[in-house]
């Protein structure tokens, strides 16, 4: 093979007919990956429109996919990069199944991931963006994979969790959570009084949206030894119980400074007790 008037030997032929094919496989491969990813989430988008389909549902089925694909294509790039190579996968593929049994006792965590990863999607335990505790950890679900499960902390921390080790998931999302709010009063207020304001600031809250049922003051809660206990429940969307219990106890705190309603103060009663023969000596 001649280039310009220049020799070429036979190996530098062969050369650089495999490094343009390198390029051309590496080029297919960088075109195809993002083309296929956005192609999977058009669909999985115009599949929402058409289907009653949770948001949460709608993401969790577009990273799966995504990752699935991401995983096809790799396998085909590698398998494509080795026959450009010159090397015969097909002994490779029927060896997988001798090599697949040598290495499955220590492959039963990847296999047990992958199951429960399955059946956590096809039961729809929970979702992304779904409010979780799993393994002990209260977050916001991320990404769920056939492997591994993404759960932001509140603190910031992005755990990946093995789906093998997932046994029990509580998922705060579904249906309405419910608002909670104890105040506590001094022994030296009038109760129905206090009841009284309560109520009060729970009918304030029936035009706000966030509130599915209530709030209602419910009574006393509790006695202890230093304060009366009085509840309120309600019941809100997901994810807002915690703000809709700020905004309850700002608003009860304002209502009970306007009504005269003390809150407890801690304080202890100490007993004196003076010695017989003191009291007989100032006689």
């Amino acid at each position: 093979m001649q280039i310009f008037g220049i020799h070429i030997p036979l190996e530098m032929e062969k050369l650089i007919a495999t490094a343009i094919k390198l390029a051309i496989v590496i080029v297919v491969f960088s075109i195809a990956l993002p083309l296929g990813k956005k192609m999977i989430s058009a669909t999985v988008q115009k599949m929402s429109l058409t289907r009653k389909t949770t948001p949460g549902r709608i993401k969790t089925l577009d990273k799966l996919l995504l990752n699935v694909f991401s995983y096809v294509m790799i396998f085909i790039l590698v398998g494509t990069l080795l026959r450009t190579f010159g090397v015969d996968i097909a002994p490779l593929i029927a060896g997988a199944g001798v090599v697949g049994l040598a290495i499955g006792f220590g492959a039963q965590g990847l296999v047990s991931d992958v199951v429960t990863g399955f059946f956590i999607l096809l039961e729809q335990q929970m979702e992304v963006d779904d409010y979780v505790t799993v393994a002990g950890i209260d977050g916001v679900v991320e990404e769920i994979g056939l492997r591994t499960t993404k759960v932001r902390a509140f603190d910031g921390t992005l755990n990946y969790l093995p789906n093998r080790i997932i046994e029990n998931v509580a998922n705060h999302t579904r249906g309405n959570m419910r608002a909670l709010v104890d105040i506590g009063i001094s022994y030296f207020n009038d109760v129905d009084q206090a009841i009284s304001v309560l109520e009060q600031v729970c009918e304030n809250f029936q035009r706000d949206n966030r509130f599915k049922d209530g709030p209602n003051a419910i009574g006393v809660q509790s006695i202890d030894g230093t304060d009366v206990v009085l509840r309120i429940i309600g019941q809100v969307e997901n994810g807002l119980q915690w703000e809709c219990e700020r905004d309850i106890r700002k608003a009860v705190k304002v209502a009970f400074d306007d009504a005269n309603i003390e809150l407890p103060l801690n304080y202890q009663v100490i007993h004196q007790q003076q010695q017989l023969g003191e009291n007989n000596g100032r006689n």
